[in-house]
């Protein structure tokens, strides 16, 4: 289990690697300054690698390709009772 400067750390390295993404040097430089606080150094650059949501897991199914409920007999044969009127169209009926 990661300890708590770990998973720090961690979360530290996933928002740098958006801000150098983002190109935002100044932000980069804020996130550093925290990470050094923490005891995280350059040379540590492979052990506290952001893993987890950033990691690329050939095998992680996507929300694209999750398939959806089919439906039961008895869902698509039923139909759908009628909408209820809104209070604007009850007055207007009314």
């Amino acid at each position: 289990m990661a300890t708590a400067n770990q998973t720090m750390i961690a979360a530290l390295l996933r928002e740098r690697a958006s801000y150098e993404q983002q190109k935002k040097p100044d932000r980069v430089e804020q996130v550093n300054d925290q990470l050094h606080r923490l005891g995280y150094t350059d040379e540590d650059q492979g052990e506290g690698e952001p893993t987890g949501r950033t990691a690329t897991d050939p095998a992680q199914q996507t929300a694209a390709e999750t398939p959806a409920p089919a439906a039961t007999p008895e869902q698509e044969t039923k139909e759908k009772p009628p909408a209820k009127k809104t209070a604007a169209a009850r007055r207007q009926a009314g």
